[in-house]
């Protein structure tokens, strides 16, 4: 009888209980005399990875694609999209409540836009978890797109620059395993790199994959307060030299094949490189164009445009519409301003009331809530899972050191422990509200979700279950999360 052994959750490698039992080992070696060698059974138990429980449940494989907003920094739910009243002063948020389209569903005068398609979206109020030590930036952002929390933390809270050791960010998860259908860019970050002070783009990489999954960065040249850089994106590497054809670089294409016919030592060596998939990608993404036409915001209509709002955030939320119109698996548009800075950051230590009314939060309202109303118009909401989620909340008293940062009377601390995300599309409950605050912000009251949690939906969403193996640098088997998806969020 063929058994493949070792269904259970996988530990570390230093767990003496990690892997097969003494009696998987026995079934192993009799499934020798059926040709079945230990190592491939090993790596049929690593692609069996999609269990019947996760294929039957709720909303599995209805997203097609994924548009993460990431709203570095860590906007303040209680001045966007979870007002409370009947709190102290020093509580309540300085903006007024605002009704939505949907009872139960207010936001605060700040999101005026997002008030009118309350009736396409899920909002979880009850996103929460407990940091080990200080809880800045750095780390809760590596845990929201890996999964996991970092081994190296400095006193600060921030973590070692990006190395091949970490853990995959969710789009690199995703792209291997679920790629693009069509010649496309399989995974685009923009438009600046996640960061906190000067570490840069930690959890923005491939990590253990190996940079072919890495995203396509488009960063384009402009400081964060350059609201025009998006009219300024440079995609040459995307574009043929003016002297090559299309019919050209196939030619060119059909020789190369020829001469590594020739070459089969050559071939061998570099096979673990994977070389030929890696060169049609880029052929095909090259000479379809597909790509290439996606980037050009200059075929959208003027007026379109401008309800995105004309700044990077309001134009990079079009861009990623376009991008997954045209098969893009996974767009993060991440928020344009690095995590622990002034101006339009939610990084809101002092000036919240000024920074978020004149700033961060009128690009927000028509960006996000734009993006939601031009793919449910054009028929892509079904397919197309949108996430908006920050690090973490802010703390639910202003005035208050939560993280050892110092914050005046008209800021807000960190505050992991309750804030809010919002999730749209491929199957989510329209109009809905998930999990509850208490009276204060302060913790849920009911269903709270974990930032894991909703890392494990976003795979479960695009059909990946979030208990799949993966092979570290140091070929030790690891979960892309070690969590359940929060499948009541699905209709």
């Amino acid at each position: 009888m063929l058994v493949i052994p070792g269904q259970s959750v996988s530990k570390d490698l230093c767990d003496r209980n990690l892997g097969p039992t003494r009696r998987d080992l026995l079934r192993v070696g009799g499934s020798a005399i059926m040709g079945v060698t230990l190592g491939q059974m090993l790596q049929l138990k690593a692609q069996a990875s999609t269990s019947l429980d996760a294929v039957g449940a709720a909303g599995f494989g209805r997203a097609k694609s994924v548009i993460m907003l990431y709203m570095q920094g860590g906007p303040s739910h209680l001045d966007l999209w979870d007002p409370k009243d009947d709190v102290p002063d020093n509580v309540r948020s300085v903006f007024g409540r605002l009704q939505t389209k949907v009872p139960g569903m207010d936001v605060t005068e700040l999101m005026p836009k997002l008030a009118d398609v309350t009736d396409k979206l899920t909002m979880i109020r009850s996103m929460s978890y407990s940091p080990v030590g200080l809880f800045n930036h750095t780390a809760a952002i590596y845990q929201i797109h890996t999964g996991y929390t970092a081994d190296k933390v400095s006193p600060s809270g921030q973590l070692e620059p990006p190395t091949p050791k970490d853990f995959p960010t969710f789009g690199s998860n995703i792209s291997k395993l679920r790629p693009p259908e069509v010649p496309m860019l399989p995974f685009v970050m923009m438009p600046r790199p996640l960061q906190e002070s000067n570490v840069v783009n930690k959890s923005g990489t491939a990590g253990f994959l190996g940079r072919a999954y890495d995203p396509y960065y488009l960063f384009p040249a402009g400081d964060d307060m350059d609201m025009t850089k998006m009219d300024r994106i440079n995609i040459d590497d995307l574009k043929l030299r003016d002297d090559v054809s299309v019919t050209r670089l196939n030619r060119r294409a059909r020789l190369r094949d020829l001469i590594n016919e020739g070459m089969p030592e050559i071939d061998r060596a570099v096979e673990q490189y994977d070389l030929d998939e890696y060169y049609e990608t880029a052929l095909n993404l090259i000479s379809s164009g597909r790509a290439r036409d996606a980037f050009d915001l200059n075929q959208e209509d003027d007026a379109l445009r401008e309800r995105y709002g004309r700044n990077t955030f309001g134009q990079c939320c079009l861009l990623a519409r376009r991008l997954v119109e045209a098969g893009t698996r996974v767009v993060e548009v991440i928020w344009p301003k690095v995590a622990n800075s002034d101006n339009h950051s939610w990084d809101v230590h002092t000036g919240l009331s000024g920074r978020m009314k004149n700033q961060s939060a009128p690009m927000l309202d028509a960006g996000l809530s734009t993006l939601i109303a031009d793919l449910d118009e054009r028929g892509l909401l079904d397919e197309t899972l949108v996430v908006c989620v920050g690090e973490f909340g802010r703390s639910p008293q202003r005035g208050v050191s939560t993280s050892g940062n110092n914050n005046s009377d008209d800021g807000r601390d960190h505050w992991p422990y309750c804030y809010t995300s919002v999730v749209a599309g491929a199957g989510v409950k329209r109009g809905f509200v998930h999990g509850e605050s208490d009276a204060t912000g302060s913790a849920p009251v009911a269903n709270p979700v974990h930032p894991i949690e909703l890392l494990a939906t976003i795979y479960h969403a695009v059909g990946i279950d979030p208990t799949t193996i993966v092979y570290n640098h140091l070929n030790q088997p690891r979960e892309l999360v070690k969590a359940e998806a929060v499948t009541g969020i699905f209709g």
